[in-house]
C-alpha cells in the first residue's frame, strides 16, 4: 500500500488500487462464484478486451434450435473428424480457414475439438486478430455425444 491508494472492502475482502487507475475501474464487477471447474472470483469491466466465452453443449444446442447465426468449426486434425464429427461445424483447414477470414469481426464463432483446450487456443487466437464474438464449447465433441447426441461417436 502507498499514500493516495484507494481501500475498497467487500464481506471482508480488501482491495487495494492506485489512486491515478481507479477512474479505470469505472463500472467494474467482481463477484464470487461456483461453478463446475470450482470456486473463484469472477472479474468483469467495460474496459476489459474482449474474452474466449465459455459456451455450454446445451447452450450451443439451444442456439442452433432457434435459429441463431452462429459459425461453428472444428480444429481437430482430418484424422479425428473422420472418428466423429459434428454436421454443422466446418473444418477450420482448407475452405474452412478462408471461410472464417470472410467473417465480420462481431459474427458469433464457436470452436470446438475433442474436449475444449485446442478449440480455446484457436478462439483465443481468432480474438487476437480481432473477433469479438467469439466461443469455446466447453467439453468440446465429447460433452455434445454425453449430453445432446448419443449417436456421435465418442473416441
Amino acid at each position: 500500500r502507498e499514500q493516495g491508494d484507494l481501500e475498497i472492502e467487500a464481506s471482508g475482502i480488501i482491495v487495494v488500487v492506485r489512486s491515478s487507475q481507479a477512474s479505470r475501474l469505472s463500472g467494474t464487477n467482481v463477484d464470487f462464484v461456483k461453478s463446475q471447474e470450482g470456486e473463484g472470483f469472477r472479474i468483469t469491466s467495460p474496459n476489459q478486451p474482449p474474452r474466449v466465452g465459455a459456451l455450454s453443449v446445451q447452450e450451443l444446442k439451444r442456439w442452433l434450435d432457434e435459429g441463431k447465426e452462429v459459425h461453428v468449426f472444428d480444429v481437430r486434425p482430418e484424422g479425428e473428424r473422420a472418428l466423429s464429427k459434428l454436421d454443422f461445424a466446418h473444418s477450420i483447414e482448407g475452405e474452412g480457414a478462408k471461410r472464417l477470414d470472410e467473417l465480420p469481426r462481431d459474427a458469433t464463432i464457436v470452436f470446438h475439438c475433442h474436449h475444449g483446450g485446442r478449440s480455446r487456443r484457436a478462439g483465443e487466437r481468432c480474438i487476437a486478430e480481432g473477433y469479438t464474438q467469439v466461443w469455446n464449447l466447453e467439453g468440446g465433441i465429447e460433452a455434445w455425444a454425453l449430453h445432446v447426441d448419443p449417436k456421435i461417436t465418442r473416441y
